[in-house]
């Protein structure tokens, strides 16, 4: 992968891809080479596609500015995989590693035959290099790819893939070894959409979202009593998304809320009739340690959104 980071409007298009369909968790070959020292892990249902029509008119708008989402559907292609089709789950996780900085690779789960894109490999009389006991095959757009069983593939740049074939095989820590990522992993890995996000994302994430009201002294305090994020996100019914920020303690959790909440307020001062309406129906509350955010909008009222400035800020 070109970066790491995984952007919003990755992510969305990502989770508009997947329609309405039931969940499904991370299969175990998946789980195992996801590093531990991870920064974000991002899972999708990919199975019902194109039903929502707030869906399809989202994805074409994003993909349109998107070319390395582009190019990743091209690179499954091209191996004879068609992501509309033979893609049931697919997952993203960047981690940091200790002279590379952070990295990241992608799994595909689905009913793909691993002999018959084999076949086609050898067809093409594309050779794989072998690291340890797994075989890697090029892949376009600078990918490469390999098996972790029959209906799984793991694909990134070469570095970040034999680091999570590292993993897997037990040479570095691996996800259940971060008990706080594992223990936000758990809350939210039955939605069709999610992701799990680490500290650091998180104080970035949220110094972002607050803007002029991350400024205010109270935050440069809570911020260091932030220990990660974990969202939910569906088209079912309209557009549904769960934000939860997690901090060490009540106070911190109720201070972030109130600090959200201001940060609204002065954000609807200069917003536009659209994006008063999404701000209308965004809720944030705090609950022990936890800080909820809660966003809930017709199908219609969100297709007027995403041709807002707000979106398209926070979309790039």
């Amino acid at each position: 992968m070109k970066s790491a980071k995984v952007c919003l409007s990755s992510m969305i298009v990502v989770a508009i891809s997947m329609g309405t369909a039931a969940a499904m968790p991370l299969n175990s070959s998946a789980r195992s080479v996801v590093p531990g020292d991870l920064q974000q892990l991002i899972s999708v249902d990919y199975r019902a596609i194109h039903d929502s029509p707030t869906a399809t008119a989202l994805k074409q708008q994003i993909m349109s500015s998107q070319q390395n989402l582009t190019q990743f559907e091209e690179a499954l292609k091209g191996i004879g995989i068609n992501p509309d089709k033979d893609v049931d789950t697919l997952a993203f996780a960047s981690f940091r590693t200790p002279k590379m900085g952070v990295k990241g690779v992608g799994v595909a789960a689905g009913p793909f035959a691993m002999k018959a894109v084999l076949k086609k490999l050898t067809a093409q009389k594309i050779k794989p290099t072998k690291y340890k006991t797994a075989s890697i095959y090029p892949m376009d757009g600078g990918f490469v790819m390999t098996f972790l069983d029959d209906s799984t593939l793991l694909f990134g740049e070469m570095p970040a893939v034999k680091i999570a074939l590292d993993t897997r095989d037990g040479e570095v820590l691996g996800l259940d070894t971060n008990q706080n990522m594992a223990d936000m992993m758990s809350s939210v890995d039955s939605a069709p959409v999610w992701s799990i996000l680490d500290q650091l994302g998180t104080q970035n994430v949220m110094r972002s979202a607050l803007g002029d009201a991350a400024k205010i002294g109270d935050y440069e305090t809570v911020k260091k009593r932030l220990l990660g994020s974990h969202y939910s996100m569906s088209f079912a019914g309209g557009v549904n998304f769960d934000l939860t920020v997690v901090s060490s303690d009540s106070m911190s959790a109720a201070t972030l809320a109130s600090l959200v909440k201001a940060g609204l307020l002065y954000k609807k001062m200069s917003a536009s009739a659209t994006e008063k309406v999404a701000m209308d129906n965004t809720s944030v509350d705090s609950d022990g340690s936890d800080v909820n955010f809660h966003f809930k909008s017709s199908d219609q009222q969100f297709q007027s959104i995403m041709h807002s400035e707000l979106f398209a800020a926070v979309s790039k």
